[in-house]
């Protein structure tokens, strides 16, 4: 399976210490980015990330916020 996560704009910056671990943003991310972990902490794999931001907007506590991406060097 390819990476799709190379071209997105913006990515989600995941602050750890504000996560109540609810799974929200696990549940509503449509490419299955957030990963679950057994603690159910959750992870973010921006190999296949599109950086579409349901997971910012799910987030109750604002734990997840958008950040510009940086231009990619060749």
């Amino acid at each position: 399976m390819g990476k799709t996560g190379s071209w997105r704009v913006f990515k989600p910056i995941l602050d750890k210490k504000k996560c109540v671990k609810c799974l929200r943003c696990w549940i509503f991310c449509p490419e299955g980015s957030i990963r679950r972990e057994k603690d159910d902490s959750v992870n973010i794999d921006y190999d296949f990330c599109k950086g579409c931001g349901v997971c910012a907007n799910e987030c109750n506590v604002k734990a997840i916020i958008m950040e510009r991406e940086e231009a990619k060097k060749k």
